[in-house]
């Protein structure tokens, strides 16, 4: 089950509403239903709904967990749509894209979904609110905002997945915030790329390798893939669910 309402980001884009999206489990209208674990998730409008997808394309995401009968919340929220919106909202660092520069609102982003958005699902779902049981998660943009959120928020969670992360940004070299990033010995990354799309950015290869580095020299317990054939898309990444969310400790029941 899919819930939908609309919701406004005043920090961000004032007035205008965008849509938040929770999913929950199946058995979750049971009597004497207990409380759930939460993974939160970023371009929220392309999980659940191929009408609802920017290209046409979601992760089918509640499909899954409906069939494998996971037992987790998710919460989710849609990407700013209007101009370089997103890119802002979903970089921790400003950065220039074919000339034009790209401001780098993801502190801004993060603080709202720490500070109000979480503890709205929490008032308002069973969740199990504590670090042990929260985990966030994207693709691209949505993939590197995983990062950032994990090395500077690491007391709000304490596993994540990022799919192919846009590392682009910073070039060959790995993160600052990464580099700087504060993980405790717990933390837990399931980290992939497409192995068709490498070639997408030139620099993304040896960013991969060296954020792989990195993370493991920070102590992180990490999985790191490289997905054979995969591409930089939606039905790329649906098919990477199983894989992840079994990292992040989201089992079928």
């Amino acid at each position: 089950m899919v819930l939908k309402w609309d919701i406004e980001i005043p920090q961000l884009t004032g007035e205008r509403t965008r849509k938040a999206y929770v999913y929950l489990p199946v058995g979750y209208e049971e009597e004497e239903v207990g409380r759930y674990p939460v993974l939160y998730m970023f371009d929220g409008h392309n999980l659940f709904s191929d009408e609802e997808a920017t290209y046409g394309k979601s992760w089918g995401l509640a499909d899954y967990l409906d069939y494998t009968e996971t037992q987790v919340i998710v919460a989710a929220v849609e990407c700013n749509t209007v101009g370089n919106g997103r890119l802002s909202e979903y970089s921790p660092r400003s950065f220039t894209l074919r000339g034009e520069r790209i401001k780098g609102r993801g502190k801004i982003y993060m603080d709202w979904l720490v500070g109000e958005f979480k503890p709205y699902i929490d008032e308002n779902f069973p969740t199990l609110a504590d670090r042990e049981h929260t985990a966030i998660a994207g693709s691209s943009m949505g993939g590197l905002m995983t990062l950032y959120a994990l090395s500077r928020y690491n007391k709000y969670f304490s596993r994540g997945a990022a799919l192919s992360p846009s590392l682009w940004v910073n070039g060959i070299s790995a993160l600052p915030f990464i580099r700087n990033g504060r993980f405790r010995r717990d933390t837990i990354i399931y980290m992939d790329y497409g192995s068709r799309e490498f070639s997408n950015h030139a620099p993304q290869r040896a960013a991969f390798a060296e954020t792989c580095s990195v993370l493991i020299q920070k102590g992180v317990n990490l999985t790191a893939r490289v997905v054979p054939g995969g591409v930089h898309s939606e039905a790329s990444w649906e098919k990477q669910i199983p894989f992840f969310m079994n990292v992040l400790g989201f089992t079928p029941r």
